[in-house]
């Protein structure tokens, strides 16, 4: 049979003191056992002209996804529901994480009514492109 016994609570009585296992308990008892992840991870690459930002959103349908755009500020959330399956909740472990996720991002040197998105295979990619520089107009007057 396999092992229901998650690890770090099955090498603690083997273990002799460690710091850095006691100082990862007490941040998962104040934060309450790592389940309060809020974000999700994003990766933001310069293509040349623009932007793209990948976001790791797995388990997600498109239509729980909102990207919305105020005040140079990009925000990314995803709301996950609990599935009922198990009325009884006959959980022997539990690890899928359920509630909103937010992400919020600077928008400042975007255009944003280019902004394209894409949502596939549970990652979704933003194409952010670039503002154009504007370029200081000089010109020469004449005296008259």
């Amino acid at each position: 049979m396999f092992e229901l016994i998650p690890f770090e609570r099955h090498a603690r009585n083997v273990a002799a003191f460690d710091p850095f296992r006691e100082l990862d308990e007490l941040e998962r008892s104040f934060f309450g056992n790592g389940r309060s992840v809020s974000s999700f991870r994003t990766d933001v690459t310069d293509t040349g002209d623009a932007y793209k930002l990948e976001a790791e959103l797995p388990g997600f349908k498109k239509e729980d996804i909102q990207i919305d755009v105020e005040n140079e500020v990009l925000t990314i959330s995803a709301q996950r529901s609990e599935e009922k399956k198990d009325e009884k909740h006959n959980f022997v472990k539990r690890e899928r994480f359920y509630g909103s996720f937010s992400r919020s991002f600077d928008v400042s040197g975007i255009n944003v009514d280019g902004i394209e998105a894409a949502y596939t295979d549970g990652v979704l990619t933003l194409t952010m492109p670039k503002k154009q520089e504007l370029l200081p107009v000089s010109r020469r007057l004449e005296i008259k």
